[in-house]
């Protein structure tokens, strides 16, 4: 396993994090136990989650099928570097009450105490805002963070889904107080989605955040889905079918796994190292369902990419290009 700095935090983490957003929605406690043992086998040390995931009447519960892995005992809890987040309403269906959801520092306290409850661990390696309060100040949500690190209960903050000058906002205000501030921003960000690299991911190297990128095989779309179509009659299906009905899309992920099969490269695998290629990346969060899908993941981590291969993605997905150069003259 290879490890690198958060940011610009003294905490090693592995370049790739383990996504568990599938963790009881589709995936059953068993095996995502199964897949939390083989991830912390291989040396993969960083596991993300959300308060919020199981989704609908079951919130809550992937941070539950985490704790439960936790009390099992074996060091499980100290070896891992946990990432969870805060701001989507945890009120029950049809629940009239307010202060809930968000980041007051109200329901930033209350949802610390249900997270470490379910997650049975005394703290948070990293609390992360899963997106922007446009409501709540900064000066009020660092307030409620630095009780908690006081407290013990979290060690750092990240966000999720920022734009670039809330990544300023965020941390100019943390500097005025005193506090830490961010120290990783979580986006989408991955060959056929770049617009991060346009504000995002350049406001976090200038504060030195380190970034984490969801979907980096954007919905499947990047892992070889009109290979399977063809030989194995497996119809794409949600994100990734919504962009091939694009016939211009298509025409790109074709020409996109031409490419890599040229190379003999494998689609997926390819996505997540062209990612570890990428100033200021951190390492992609990986969501397998399956043992074998973090097998595959894990065998990115050892691709190396051609300079020949990286031209060629380039010219397939090209990004954005440097703000303002992007948008102005």
């Amino acid at each position: 396993m290879k490890y690198t700095q958060l940011g610009r935090t003294g905490l090693k983490v592995s370049r790739l994090v383990l996504g568990t957003m599938n963790f009881g929605p589709q995936t059953d406690e068993p095996t995502s136990h199964s897949i939390l043992d083989a991830a912390l086998a291989s040396g993969l040390n960083f596991v993300d989650t959300a308060n919020v995931y199981g989704w609908g009447e079951n919130k809550g519960r992937t941070e539950e099928i985490i704790g439960t892995w936790f009390a099992r005992g074996g060091g499980r809890r100290d070896k891992t570097v946990l990432a969870t987040k805060v701001y989507a309403s945890m009120a029950g269906e049809g629940d009239p009450w307010p202060n809930y959801d968000r980041l007051s520092a109200l329901n930033i306290r209350r949802a610390v105490e249900a997270s470490l409850k379910r997650l049975q661990t005394d703290y948070i390696d990293v609390y992360q805002f899963h997106h922007v309060d446009r409501r709540t100040p900064f000066e009020e949500i660092w307030q409620a963070v630095d009780v908690l690190i006081q407290q013990g209960k979290v060690l750092y903050a990240g966000s999720s889904n920022f734009p670039g000058y809330k990544i300023a906002q965020a941390n100019e205000t943390a500097a005025r107080r005193g506090s830490v501030g961010l120290v990783s921003e979580q986006c989408l960000y991955n060959l056929a989605e770049r617009r991060a690299e346009m504000e995002v991911i350049p406001a976090a190297q200038e504060y030195g955040l380190g970034v984490i990128p969801w979907s980096p095989l954007h919905g499947g779309l990047l892992g070889g889905v009109i290979k399977k179509e063809v030989e194995g009659g497996r119809r794409a299906s949600g994100r990734s079918a919504d962009a091939l009905a694009n016939s211009s899309v298509r025409a790109q992920v074709q020409a996109y796994e031409d490419l890599l099969d040229k190379h003999g490269l494998e689609p997926g695998e390819t996505a997540l190292a062209w990612l570890l290629t990428r100033p200021g990346v951190t390492g992609p969060i990986v969501g397998p369902r399956t043992a074998e899908q973090l097998e595959s993941a894990l065998r990115a981590l050892e691709l190396e990419l051609s300079d020949e291969v990286l031209t060629g993605l380039d010219e397939i997905f090209p990004g954005p290009g440097a703000s303002p150069e992007a948008f102005a003259w």
